[in-house]
């Protein structure tokens, strides 16, 4: 039986299609703030060590390479190219997510009503358990980025969000082989909590 809650030893991490020449398309969200959320979600999945497959298609007629701030996340990705919208369907893709021997999958990508929603619905038919990180996909628009989801979840993929992925691969902020790669993910990335995280290193002292 699955745990209920992502554990670092039963997830994988697959990026699909995080390339400027589709982000220019998004229009669901600020663009930088999902390419944040997107770099965030990599550094998550190397602190807590999750087998990370990335995917890209169209790379030399129209969308580019994978995004160069998330690269530097994770530089020793080799991102597989392709020519479906799927990525499940693309045999070389496939077979890099069945070798993590990892049933859990955590999605992010561009666009989040084709590649995302193409590749996420194909891996939970085939059994996988499939989260997919919403703040770390873009849409074409806030309408359509929504309903994406909405479908999704009716075939029980579940959404999520960076954060909380890290939160609950975390848990417990006494777990020291963990806490400093993830504190200082937070700090960079987490906004308003982050600032206090770093508020509370700085000035508050024990007594």
């Amino acid at each position: 039986m699955i745990k209920s809650l992502l554990d670092g030893g039963n997830c994988a991490l697959v990026f699909v299609d995080q390339q400027a020449g589709l982000a220019f398309g998004v229009g669901s969200g600020d663009r930088q703030k999902l390419l944040n959320n997107a770099v965030a979600l990599a550094k998550t999945a190397k602190v807590f060590a999750l087998p990370i497959v990335a995917s890209t298609s169209a790379t030399k007629v129209y969308s580019g390479p994978m995004m160069p701030a998330l690269q530097r996340a994770i530089p020793d990705v080799v991102p597989i190219d392709r020519r479906s919208m799927n990525a499940w369907e693309d045999e070389a893709v496939r077979k890099a997510i069945v070798a993590t021997g990892r049933k859990r999958l955590l999605i992010s990508g561009l666009l989040t009503e084709a590649c995302v929603s193409f590749t996420a619905l194909s891996a939970a038919e085939e059994g996988y358990e499939v989260y997919v990180v919403g703040d770390a996909c873009g849409g074409l628009t806030p309408e359509s980025h929504e309903f994406a989801l909405q479908r999704m979840q009716s075939a029980g993929i579940r959404t999520t969000s960076w954060i909380q992925v890290l939160l609950e691969l975390q848990r417990d902020w006494t777990r020291h082989e963990t806490y400093d790669g993830a504190r200082a993910i937070v700090e960079e990335f987490g906004g308003g909590y982050g600032i206090g995280l770093a508020y509370a290193r700085d000035m508050i002292k024990p007594a």
